[in-house]
């Protein structure tokens, strides 16, 4: 009878510090906001928070924070949009879609805050409002892209639909 005891008042013990703990856990991923992607899919992958954060870097390294940010939740509302691929990675791989991937960039390690601008885009910020492409207009050649209409500017880039 001392034995039984003896695990009740640990047991009793052990979730009174952990009971707490667990519900601030659950209470702090309630909080965490959905992108329209998780809500359909249930979650994003490790990987997909790793090719995001390299596609950021490579094309974005040099803007401010929001404007990674920006970066990413174009590739991420590419993935929404039906005229696109359904996977980060296969956005991030369509053929032509990046020059980060073209000129190697991609491959770079990404730095803290494009990890955590990936993050955030994986969130559900979208400092574009929705677009789906993004260029530079100081260095763009493509005739084609200056038929998106522009929704708008953050850094050196310019984002439309």
């Amino acid at each position: 009878m001392r034995f039984f005891s003896f695990d009740r008042h640990h047991i009793l013990r052990i979730a009174r510090i952990l009971l707490p703990c667990m519900i601030l856990l659950f209470a702090c991923h309630l909080c965490l906001p959905l992108s329209p992607a998780q809500a359909q899919s249930g979650t994003y992958s490790n990987n997909d928070v790793t090719v995001l954060a390299k596609m950021i870097h490579g094309e974005a390294r040099g803007e401010s924070y929001i404007g990674k940010v920006a970066v990413g939740a174009v590739i991420l509302n590419r993935v929404e949009d039906k005229k696109f691929p359904n996977s980060v990675y296969s956005v991030c791989f369509q053929p032509g879609a990046f020059d980060a991937v073209r000129d190697g960039q991609y491959y770079m390690e990404p730095d803290k805050e494009s990890i955590n601008a990936a993050k955030a885009a994986l969130g559900g910020w979208d400092p574009t409002y929705g677009a789906l492409y993004y260029w530079n207009p100081d260095t763009a050649t493509s005739k084609w892209i200056w038929s998106r209409k522009v929704i708008t500017q953050i850094g050196k880039h310019v984002f439309g639909i």
